[in-house]
């Protein structure tokens, strides 16, 4: 958003320092006395257009300690955040998505870039964990062991899958278990996801219950454990890159799939192709990628992955911060409910004289519907209901519509928030911060300039 003045720029708190009331009054749009200073720091002046006489029309909501979005997205506040980020060049890919990791390979999609009802190909997140393995020569003769507590292990291939089994095609999110581990403090270990992770694809493969059902499961099979064909970082073939899995009554849902198509085309080797677990409404981590083997377990897994504070969260709530127990941990099973805004863009300027504003979104909330979006345009004080769409089929996201009327030109903050099925909202701030950083789900805020 930024523009050049051919000014010598400071920083706000600069500014602040030399005439706080000035400055405040110049920042909020409200007159001097309400001094802001203390959450403005180390900051460009232009990142909310001040250098360009813009205002704040609702700045005097605006919940202290809160750092304008604009600001926080400013890539000169910080030495290290000079460069920016760091865009993929993958084949295949949309070279805006936002690399988080590159060994293994990470990244993640802008909100703005999730603005098509089904997410396509090009713009939908990376997520490894070791190694990526070589393309399948023949994906038909790609083998899938099935064995533990069934009556009938067996093995099948990926032709034989297709032509046994009934197939199916839905429209589902997949997302990371870490997405929205950037929003908490202090901070979080592991990629640092914004919104990012995650995307709505159709998936078309056979039901996961069927195949178990051919097994058949015993009594004594609480448990499904993953394996994959991707090679352990350290290059030891023996040792699992991830192995996770889900409780039988989760497994045997009739979403849950084993698929070898997305969007239409054959699943990307980088997607997990040939053949993949999608298990929707949980941790992506779930979802198997070049799937090799399930294992029916009679007790909880404890694969990697599955065991410390990996993909779990505190029962109780701990002090930020603080040395986890791990007998106040339980696995992260439904994710939780949340909205994005994916137009405009945040840091869009628009023309001076615009007072209405066309907002577009998403929003999923895990094994739940979502029931109600929110937005808000002056920090939460109100707030207008979206019009919501239904879900094609369970576990698709829930895409929204609304406008919204600005009184005057300046800097707007909007956010959105998401209420899902169960009465429970997405909260101001990440809330039960723990060590690795999931579940972090706040209002999304984008930052638009007028005039």
């Amino acid at each position: 958003m930024a523009r050049s003045t051919g000014k010598t720029e400071r920083s706000l708190e600069q500014m602040y320092d030399n005439d706080p009331e000035r400055t405040d009054a110049a920042v909020s749009g409200h007159g001097p006395g309400t001094s802001r200073r203390g959450f403005l720091g180390g900051v460009g002046l232009a990142a909310v257009g001040v250098a360009a006489g813009g205002t704040m029309p609702f700045g005097r909501h605006m919940p202290a300690g809160i750092l304008p979005t604009a600001l926080a997205q400013d890539k000169k506040s910080t030495p290290a955040a000079a460069k920016g980020p760091i865009h993929l060049d993958f084949p295949g890919k949309d070279k805006g998505l936002v690399v988080l990791g590159e060994r293994p390979l990470v990244a993640e999609t802008p909100e703005h870039l999730l603005d098509d009802d089904t997410t396509p190909i090009d713009k939908f997140f990376i997520r490894n964990n070791g190694q990526l393995p070589d393309e399948a020569k023949d994906p038909d003769k790609w083998t899938i062991k099935i064995d533990g507590e069934v009556n009938n292990p067996f093995e099948i291939t990926l032709g034989e899958l297709k032509s046994k089994y009934k197939p199916q095609t839905l429209r589902m999110v997949l997302e990371c278990g870490g997405n929205g581990r950037s929003f908490y403090a202090p901070r979080a270990s592991g990629n640092q996801w914004t919104n990012g992770g995650a995307g709505c694809a159709e998936w078309t493969g056979v039901r996961l219950a069927d195949v178990l059902k051919t097994a058949g499961v015993k009594p004594s099979g609480i448990y499904t454990a993953h394996y994959a064909a991707d090679l352990h970082l350290s290059g030891d073939a023996d040792k699992p890159v991830i192995s996770r899995g889900v409780r039988m009554p989760k497994a045997m849902e009739p979403e849950c799939m084993i698929v070898w198509a997305m969007n239409g085309q054959p699943l990307p080797n980088v997607h997990g192709g040939p053949v993949r677990l999608i298990i929707p409404g949980w941790p992506g981590s779930a979802s198997q990628k070049w799937l090799t083997r399930i294992w029916v377990r009679d007790k909880e897994h404890d694969g990697p992955g599955m065991t410390g504070t990996s993909y779990r969260v505190a029962i109780n709530p701990m002090v930020p911060g603080d040395k986890a127990d791990p007998k106040n941990f339980r696995i992260l099973e439904s994710m939780p409910v949340r909205s994005i805004i994916t137009a405009p863009a945040s840091g869009t300027r628009l023309a001076a004289g615009t007072r209405n504003v066309a907002l577009r979104g998403a929003s999923w909330a895990g094994d739940l519907t979502v029931r109600r979006v929110d937005v808000s345009i002056d920090y939460g004080q109100s707030w207008q209901e979206a019009k919501l769409s239904d879900p094609r089929n369970r576990f698709d996201w829930q895409r929204w519509t609304t406008n919204v009327k600005l009184p005057s030109d300046g800097y707007y903050e909007i956010w959105s928030r998401a209420t899902d099925s169960e009465g429970k909202t997405q909260p101001h701030v990440a809330a039960n911060w723990n060590p690795s950083g999931y579940g972090g789900n706040p209002f999304h805020r984008i930052a638009v300039l007028v005039g």
